[in-house]
């Protein structure tokens, strides 16, 4: 139970019980759409953070291969999980500026999908980050940058 006037993270991030090493990233909502991508593992080596999600059929196209837009999805959803995971940015303290990516491969289903991501600055307000996704059987599905502005509490100066 969450104290009177404290608010829960809407996120749940916690270490995984069955891949030591690694956070599990979720929301707490199963409405909402990050959802839609289930659990999320992150990690954060020497500046680089993974983060992992396993594509299955609601995530594929006719082709079944991962669909474009559920990669997009776990792109802008692991940007998140990324700065978490590297100490920069708190649940829901910030908004996707813009993402611009590449797509190279088609990803597997059943197969976990990982982004590889590095932040390349921090600025007041700002987070540059660049990434790839990878699988074990593709090495690169897609390239990726990206710009997340930090959010303020509210109630507090811009």
């Amino acid at each position: 139970m969450t104290p009177k006037g404290v608010t829960q993270s809407p996120f749940h991030y916690a270490e995984h019980p069955d891949h030591p090493g690694w956070m599990e990233w979720t929301l707490r909502d199963e409405i909402r759409f990050n959802a839609f991508l289930g659990p999320i593992l992150v990690r954060a080596d020497e500046g680089i953070a993974r983060v992992r999600m396993v594509p299955d059929r609601q995530h594929s196209n006719v082709r079944d291969q991962v669909h474009g837009g559920a990669l997009l999805g776990f792109i802008d959803c692991a940007l998140f999980a990324a700065a978490r995971g590297l100490g920069v940015l708190q649940a829901g303290g910030a908004v996707t500026v813009d993402l611009a990516s590449q797509f190279i491969a088609g990803g597997t289903l059943g197969e976990p999908l990982e982004a590889r991501i590095e932040l390349l600055r921090e600025t007041g307000r700002l987070l540059f980050l660049r990434g790839l996704v990878v699988q074990d059987s593709t090495p690169v599905i897609a390239s990726f940058t990206a710009t997340l502005r930090k959010s303020h509490a509210p109630g507090a100066p811009a």
